[in-house]
């Protein structure tokens, strides 16, 4: 089946809806705790749709470096402005806690994008990392970072150098919708050349990830060729979801991606040579990220959701 249009309204299909937070869940338990702790994460700020199935298992995705966004991406529900001050020194002992606590075996970090700051943030990335490997260290640590623009090799090198297991920045869209999407100033070439290199920057085997989203008027074989770039430029790990417009001013859906459609990604990515797709309508960067991991270091191949 192929995608459906959007006409008017987008109305969800039926494999776009989502349940509410369920009693017997650890969803309470895992909100009252973030919030206790001062932590903002990205299940809240960018409206995941996965948020009652992720918290209700006892997992988040935490977002430093505070909760104002330096870019204003047009399909991201995420606070854009200017940041004031500079990041909270104890903000990653509390998130190393928090994920001690939770119990968690393994850690996905990422954060608003800091153009502000003169490491764009990386230096707190690392002081995160440490934190984590400190206090939980049976975790596995990934990071979902920004471009660090204009910083890049020093931030990568800064971040690379405390060895998080898994490197992850999105790149969002296709090459065609990339500038329209994400700025002027975020090229589409930069997003692929730094998932490169932070393979050749680290000296430990890291996992490198990279993340799209569909819906915003991309055709199929669009996205196979961004999945191919992604791979071309030695990524492990593919993440791809529907894109949900998360209020009126923000980009609107194009279509509805029927799930077949995610799961024929899923068949070419594969044969790709990727360790692990995740594709599916709901999945998003961070979604099951334990299980990305595992999949791809364990060579189980690609998985549907």
């Amino acid at each position: 089946m192929k995608s459906l249009p959007v006409v008017g309204r987008p109305r969800r299909p039926e494999w776009m809806k989502v349940r509410a937070p369920q009693a017997g869940t650890r969803y309470d338990e895992i909100r009252d705790l973030i919030h206790g702790q001062r932590l903002n994460t990205i299940c809240e700020e960018a409206r995941c749709p996965n948020i009652a199935e992720c918290w209700g298992r006892g997992t988040a995705t935490f977002q430093i470096l505070g909760d104002i966004c330096t870019r204003a991406c047009r399909y991201c529900y995420v606070t854009s402005g200017r940041p004031e001050g500079l990041p909270d020194p104890l903000e990653p002992n509390r998130l190393a806690d928090a994920a001690r606590q939770m119990g968690l075996s393994h850690v996905v970090v990422t954060s608003v994008d800091r153009d502000d700051l003169p490491d764009r943030g990386a230096a707190h990335y690392a002081a995160t990392i440490r934190s984590l490997k400190r206090k939980v260290p049976y975790a596995s640590v990934e990071v979902l970072t920004p471009d660090f623009l204009g910083v890049e090799d020093e931030a990568l090198a800064v971040v690379l150098a405390e060895q998080p297991e898994v490197f992850n920045h999105n790149i969002e869209t296709v090459r065609r919708l990339h500038r329209t999407m994400r700025g002027a100033r975020v090229e589409y070439e930069k997003a692929l050349w730094l998932l490169r290199r932070a393979k050749e920057l680290a000296d430990y085997a890291v996992l490198t990830k990279s993340g799209i989203i569909v819906g915003l008027g991309e055709t199929n074989d669009e996205v196979l060729e961004t999945m191919r770039d992604l791979r071309d430029h030695d990524v492990d790990v593919v993440t791809i979801g529907q894109y949900l417009q998360p209020s009126p001013k923000h980009a609107a859906i194009d279509r509805w991606v029927h799930p077949d459609e995610f799961r024929m990604f899923r068949e070419r990515g594969e044969a790709m040579g990727f360790g692990s797709v995740f594709s599916g309508p709901l999945v998003r960067s961070s979604y099951r990220a334990d299980e990305q991991r595992h999949a791809a270091a364990s060579g189980r191949g690609a998985i549907a959701h």
